[in-house]
């Protein structure tokens, strides 16, 4: 099936004045040529009939070569719950065992988030799950499993749940951070106009009864609203500050969480034209641009320039500075940044790679179609394909799950890791630095 490039000026037309600058990628991949020259597939592991995989999370340790993939269930059916994948050889990815929640049949919903964390020398998986009403389970928004043992299958074992009974509907992403007071939050999606914060160091000590450490609310959501979909945080060194980055009604906002039971407004960026709800919202490392993502068809990636606002000249940003997108017909879903390049999980684009040291002029790098499955008119259609996306930062690995195909790893030709520093920006991503300080200590 090629897939031609296709001219795409006019979806960039997104506001009056000026057409936004932006980039299709330039990818005719077919059944016979699906990547660039420059992507190598390392391994593939397909898990079972139908797959039903949503997000994932690798470990980032030397000595801890594991990946754990969460188990939707969609169209009712396959399990549901988190496999846990031995990359020690990325070439022969192997199932290490699997969690599953019990009473299958009658759950309805499935898991979708899943991030680790370490505590006291104890490392621990957090899966959320997203059940509705009708089934049990309604109001359990996510699991802890301890997971130091691995790779011994036997020695993972479930610690906790997170339950919310006066908030039913799960969980359906989460981030797990460090903040610079060294306390590992736990940042959710809630059926709520805000984010709930857990301490997790307080559930592993104390158990889930008084981990709620604060929230943080979706600025003109009302009650009735889950808020956010997605967020990320992460600390901004120019200011000291601990940052939250959230999509969700009415478009995106940026907060101030050094004092996580009293967040601070900075930014919105909202007013946007073709923009209602924001999705996964993630800056770059300096905390000055910003990656933005709309859950709907022929919606591109915009960029967004914070710098107006930060310095104090306007409080809200609704003109993007470009867009990026795999095929203006189709949808791209999770990206991680590692500057200057942004992964992209793009469904039926398959792994997608761009690079942004000039903002403004976006251009793919590099791309592989995991998922050849043949779309159709029904726009849901564009939502089938590879879901998740994340990078080892150690040696550049990059691991992507695919609701169809299962998961597969890659290698980029030039990327052999990554560390901010070497590209003069803070050595800042998603990737929390469980052993170290977030913020410098001072100097005695």
């Amino acid at each position: 099936m090629t897939r031609p490039a296709l001219p795409i000026l006019g979806l960039f037309l997104l506001s009056a004045g000026a057409p936004l600058r932006g980039q299709e990628s330039k990818t005719p991949w077919t059944p016979l040529q699906r990547g660039s020259d420059n992507i190598e597939v390392m391994g593939h592991l397909p898990l079972g009939p139908g797959n039903n995989l949503a997000d994932l999370d690798i470990e980032q340790e030397p000595g801890r070569p594991y990946a754990y993939v969460a188990r939707a269930r969609y169209d009712g059916l396959g399990p549901v719950g988190m496999v846990i994948v031995d990359l020690s050889d990325p070439a022969r990815p192997t199932k290490i065992t699997e969690w599953q929640i019990e009473n299958q049949d009658l759950h309805i919903g499935g898991a979708r988030d899943v991030k680790y964390f370490h505590w006291r020398d104890r490392i621990y998986v957090v899966q959320s799950l997203q059940f509705q009403q009708g089934g049990p389970d309604a109001d359990l928004g996510a699991v802890v499993l301890d997971v130091t043992g691995l790779p011994d299958p036997g020695s993972v074992r479930e610690v906790a749940r997170i339950r919310e009974p006066e908030l039913p509907g799960g969980f359906h992403n989460i981030f797990v951070y460090k903040h610079s007071n060294d306390r590992i939050y736990l940042l959710t999606t809630v059926s709520g106009p805000f984010a709930n914060v857990y301490d997790l160091g307080t559930l592993i000590d104390e158990g889930p009864e008084n981990a709620l450490a604060g929230q943080i609310p979706t600025p003109g959501a009302d009650n009735s609203a889950r808020g956010y979909h997605d967020f990320y945080a992460a600390y901004h060194p120019d200011s000291g500050q601990d940052r939250f980055y959230g999509g969700g009604t009415g478009g995106y906002y940026v907060f101030d969480v050094s004092d996580i039971e009293n967040p601070e407004l900075l930014v919105t960026l909202t007013g946007i034209s073709g923009i209602t709800r924001g999705h996964t919202f993630t800056p770059t490392p300096d905390g000055r641009y910003v990656i933005a993502e709309s859950e709907y068809q022929y919606a591109p990636l915009r960029i967004f320039d914070l710098k107006p606002a930060l310095d104090g000249e306007r409080t809200n940003i609704n003109q993007p500075v470009s867009g990026w997108t795999a095929h203006w017909e189709h949808l791209v879903h999770n990206h991680e940044v590692r500057w200057p390049y942004v992964f992209v999980s793009g469904y039926l684009d398959g792994l997608q790679i761009f690079e942004m040291s000039d903002p403004a002029n976006p251009r793919t790098v590099g791309y592989y179609d995991t998922y050849l499955g043949t779309p159709n008119p029904d726009a849901q259609t564009v939502m089938s394909g590879t879901f998740g996306v994340d990078v080892r930062n150690s040696d550049g690995l990059i691991v992507v799950s695919d609701m169809s195909t299962g998961i597969w790893t890659f290698k980029m030709q030039g990327f052999s890791g990554w560390n901010g520093e070497d590209w003069g920006m803070p050595d800042i991503s998603s990737v929390q630095k469980w052993d170290q300080p977030v913020k410098p200590r001072p100097v005695s």
